[in-house]
């Protein structure tokens, strides 16, 4: 099989989709693999590194797509990349489709079978290509909030771990899941109070465990968040339902019980966010104010710390990878469910039962 892993064009957008140790196991099985020029050159990947490990460089994006019967990549295609999409190809990569309607279009228009890393999930639920940039995202939405707090940047001018003789900054986290428990493991490392909150009473109980009881947990509902709303600094939105949009867990009305200069991280902003006044921002413009609110809501947060990312994702997805360029589509689909849950899009039809039902259209399971 041709594999073909293009430079991304998101904004700030520095991963990759295939790093030279995966090029190595992929032509060693057989296969070639095509690198668009530069493609790894934000994760301080060289060309020469991909041409050593066995990859042919090719000039342009529209060569590559051309040639690849694979696209491995690592965010959904943007309207540049719409006119390189064609029926028979298979596109690996983040999708979140659910809100994301014309691209959902594109991709049934052109024929294309489209795998959402997102929706690749185990028979125990775990989502085991969503976690490595869950656990990079979760990490950073406290970095990235505690800078936003700072006086200079608009915020409340907030230490999140005091100092001694001063109240610490308080982070509310809604949702418990990767994003959730690394984020509350950064806060309390910094030496912030930290409240988690979750539907799941199991969840919570793990998290009560596993931090010994240095985090308050609370479970999710509209009292319980109300509550947070008015004591936190920093709200990070950790909301997942796989395949569908976040529900609008804070609504416009509810940010009035906020304290003025505090900061929203909206982790779920992918899946159209938990927060009803959030809309995706770029690294290079990545916050706006609502109601005097700071809102923090980059759709590609793991971008900003390429190097770290590339590999952490690519150690995940290259064995799917490369199940599919051994065993083709089908074959491989039949033999892994977990792979098979993952196909978003196949001959014209939505084969997501979340996306269709978020975005209100027609579905059909993929059989074998």
């Amino acid at each position: 099989m041709i594999i073909g892993a293009p430079k991304e064009i998101k904004n700030r957008e520095f991963r990759v989709g295939i790093v030279p140790a995966g090029v190595k196991t992929l032509t060693t099985a057989g296969h070639k693999v095509l690198i668009e020029k530069g493609a790894g050159s934000g994760s301080d990947i060289s060309d020469s590194e991909y041409v050593r490990a066995g990859a042919e460089i090719v000039p342009s994006a529209e060569q590559l797509y051309g040639q690849a019967e694979l696209i491995v990549k690592v965010k959904e295609p943007l309207p540049q990349e719409y006119p390189y999409l064609r029926a028979g190809m298979i596109l690996y990569t983040y999708l979140h489709l659910a809100p994301l309607p014309e691209l959902t279009e594109q991709l049934l228009h052109r024929g294309v079978t489209a795998i959402g890393y997102e929706t690749v999930r185990l028979d125990n639920g775990y989502l085991p290509l969503l976690a490595p940039m869950s656990e990079v995202a979760g990490r950073m939405s406290i970095q990235v909030g505690a800078h936003f707090l700072e006086k200079e940047e608009g915020g409340r001018g907030i230490l999140l771990g005091g100092v001694p003789g001063v109240d610490h900054g308080h982070v509310t986290i809604i949702g418990g899941g990767t994003v959730g428990s690394y984020a509350a493991r950064v806060a309390t490392a910094l030496g912030a109070t930290v409240t988690v909150l979750d539907r799941d009473l199991h969840r919570l109980a793990y998290l009560d465990d596993i931090f010994a009881g240095r985090i308050n947990t609370l479970m999710s509902n509209i009292h319980n968040l109300e509550e947070e709303l008015a004591i936190c600094d920093l709200l990070v939105g950790a909301v997942l339902i796989p395949g569908s949009s976040a529900p609008k867990l804070v609504t416009r009305e509810m940010l009035s019980l906020m304290q003025k200069g505090a900061v929203i991280v909206d982790v779920a902003i992918d899946q159209g966010g938990c927060v009803e006044t959030s809309r995706p921002t770029t690294h290079s413009d990545p916050t706006f104010l609502v109601d005097d609110i700071i809102h923090y809501c980059v759709a590609n947060m793991p971008g900003a710390v390429p190097r770290t990312s590339t590999f952490a994702l690519t150690n995940a997805t290259l064995p799917f990878a490369l199940e599919i360029a051994n065993k083709g589509l089908l074959a491989a689909a039949a033999d892994n469910n977990s792979l098979r849950r993952g196909i978003n899009v196949h001959a014209g039809e939505i084969r997501n039962r979340e996306v269709a039902e978020s975005q209100d259209r027609k579905w059909q399971e993929f059989v074998c």
